[in-house]
């Protein structure tokens, strides 16, 4: 019984405990290294087969039930795709960083037109990248054919994701429901594949934070809409579609006038969108607050307090791949945009309570798991570092504690 309530406890909170606890004086690696796997052969298609299950009911529902409904309904068909796998290899702790396709999706990417991006030297890196980099166990050195391999499996692993949107497509269309069915398409992260050292989410470079939107549904048109939108507009978006009135106190804006602006001669009036957005996080594999607006040319990054941790500017028409921090280059830039972005969010204040929080629900859980503290600890995604010295890390906790949070 001890055993099961460890295990289920390592399984609930290992990315919790190591947010609270990213503020504590070690680097441990949290993941396991990311790898390309191959599996079955060109005629294996359902490589993601809960996701196929979950496509196939949805499918189902649509040709079985939604044609014979008599008011409007909302379907939400959430996938794992393109998600790594976990990495057994590695450990059963250890978190997921295994690209896994088959040679069916494989044969659909071009290996070789696969760029391999450019990483900056450790001595040039930001504080809170190499970090990232770190926990996320990718400092160590990769082949450029390890490199190109992971790239082109989560490649293959978005076209089977692709696949999967089709035959929900393919649904909607052989029930005559497409015409009159709106369809919005979109991801709650991007996924790194081995852009800035690293891969998976945490992080506001591009591959990170910018995710796919489309909307496709009566009275659109083919379009490509550049405006910088976030996916709090999705709420607001969806009530206005269906026609209930949205609430004035939210983060995002409707974007029907902008999908709408090219089909219709009268856009109905709403809030106009802001030229910015904002995101923010606070998780794991980042050892600070991390805040991001971002315009159509520029990108700044701040951190914590706005002070001890120096902050991140990118010219995004110059640098798409964001490899040339130039806040020190335009100083007023950066100090428009922190201006900007502390109108936003009191980001400081934020983050001292981010801190505080942490530590206070480390200590909760330190105090709910008694006798087990140690053993659960020790046994975290990060076991492989951990059981090298447990001594040194707990104190390094120990001390973290201790200090007093300001808030």
């Amino acid at each position: 019984m001890e055993i099961k309530y460890i295990l289920n406890t390592v399984l609930i909170f290992s990315n919790r405990v190591e947010a609270w606890t990213r503020s504590v004086d070690f680097l441990l690696q949290q993941e396991g290294r990311p790898v390309a796997e191959l599996i079955g052969n060109k005629t294996y298609v359902r490589v993601m087969q809960k996701d196929w299950k979950a496509t196939d009911d949805a499918a189902a529902w649509l040709r079985n039930k939604a044609t014979n409904l008599t008011q409007p309904f909302v379907l939400y068909l959430g996938l794992n795709l393109p998600h790594p796998y976990p990495s057994p290899s590695s450990g059963e702790n250890y978190g997921a960083s295994t690209f896994r396709t088959s040679p069916y999706w494989l044969q659909r990417v071009r290996y070789e037109a696969i760029k391999i991006p450019k990483w900056l030297p450790f001595s040039e890196m930001h504080p809170v990248d190499y970090y990232s980099s770190y926990t996320k166990n990718c400092t160590e050195k990769f082949a450029e054919k390890e490199i190109r391999d992971i790239r082109a499996h989560y490649y293959a692993m978005c076209a089977e994701t692709d696949a999967m949107l089709g035959e929900i497509i393919s649904a909607l269309n052989d029930t005559g429901l497409l015409r009159r069915t709106l369809v919005v398409f979109t991801a709650d992260h991007g996924e790194l594949a081995m852009e800035h050292r690293q891969f998976y989410k945490m992080s506001m470079y591009e591959a990170s934070s910018h995710v796919p939107l489309l909307i496709m549904g009566p009275n659109i048109k083919l379009q490509f809409i550049p405006n910088v939108v976030s996916l709090v507009d999705i709420y607001p978006t969806m009530l206005d579609v269906a026609g209930i009135p949205i609430p004035k106190n939210l983060s995002g804006y409707s974007l029907m006038p902008l999908v709408l602006k090219q089909a219709e001669d009268k856009v109905p009036t709403r809030k106009q969108h802001p030229t910015w957005i904002l995101s923010e996080f606070h998780g794991c594999n980042v050892n600070s607050s991390t805040y991001m607006l971002r315009t159509d040319r520029w990108k700044y990054i701040g951190y914590s307090d706005g002070r001890s941790v120096s902050p991140q500017l990118f010219d995004l028409s110059a640098d798409p791949d964001e490899l040339t921090n130039v806040a020190t280059k335009f100083p007023e830039i950066t100090q428009y945009l922190n201006k900007k972005l502390y109108s936003i969010v009191d980001y400081p204040k934020v983050s001292a309570s981010v801190e505080q929080y942490n530590k206070q629900e480390f200590i909760n859980w330190k105090q709910s798991l008694g006798q087990n503290y140690s053993d659960t600890l020790a046994n975290l995604r990060w076991h492989q570092n951990w059981k090298k010295d447990p001594k040194k890390y707990e104190d390094a906790i120990d001390r973290w504690i201790k200090e007093k949070t300001i808030v």
